[in-house]
């Protein structure tokens, strides 16, 4: 092909298809882009969020009269499994980042292998596995976004739950009683409080 381009007779349905060849990773490279930028984002909020419960788990600890805090020991024990879990987050998107990464860069060398296949005519086969194994990097790295986010909805179950349990906790008696059912995770098996404040 490289002879036909320098002598001007290329065909020109030849020339179309060379060109989507070259087009067509370049869409999967704007997908993975966006899958990075994503993650990023996410990753970001997450190292956000563990600071603020650093935050709160200090104040909790700190605290000099941690009797009149309500629940202070349930408290102190969401916060550290939330701590757990979100750490545990950030490792998964820190990891599905990285493998993005990789796909990202086996689209462009797939896009490269192209052009060096079509201009020279040579390992006309070797963009093939190249794009294959990018496409397994973006889907392995889809399943670990899929994994966090399955965790990132158990973690604010989890918080919900501590909420509306110190809301019963902290609540007139007959505005517990009214929402004793509500707000509940199915699977769910906390105390009824009905308690007011400071009752046992």
């Amino acid at each position: 092909m490289a002879a036909d381009l320098v002598s001007g007779t290329t065909n020109l349905n030849s020339v179309i298809e060379f060109l989507t060849a070259m087009i067509t990773p370049a869409l999967l490279i704007s997908a993975t882009g966006s899958l990075v930028l994503s993650t990023s984002t996410r990753l970001g909020r997450v190292v956000d969020r563990v600071r603020a419960l650093e935050v709160r788990v200090g104040e909790l600890i700190y605290a000099e009269d941690k009797e009149s805090i309500p629940l202070y020991e349930k408290r102190v024990e969401v916060v550290v499994d939330l701590i757990d879990k979100v750490t545990s987050r950030s490792r998964l998107l820190q990891k599905a980042m990285t493998t993005f990464y990789y796909g990202l860069m086996l689209f462009i060398l797939t896009s490269v292998a192209i052009a060096v296949a079509g201009i020279f005519n040579v390992y006309r086969w070797l963009p093939i596995p190249i794009g294959i194994v990018g496409i397994m990097f973006l889907f392995y790295g889809s399943l670990l976004m899929l994994k966090e986010t399955r965790m990132a909805t158990a973690t604010i179950n989890e918080e919900m739950d501590f909420v509306w349990e110190l809301a019963r906790k902290v609540a007139p008696e007959d505005v517990a009683v009214k929402y004793d059912k509500k707000g509940r995770i199915k699977g769910y098996n906390g105390p009824k409080v009905s308690n007011t404040l400071g009752g046992e």
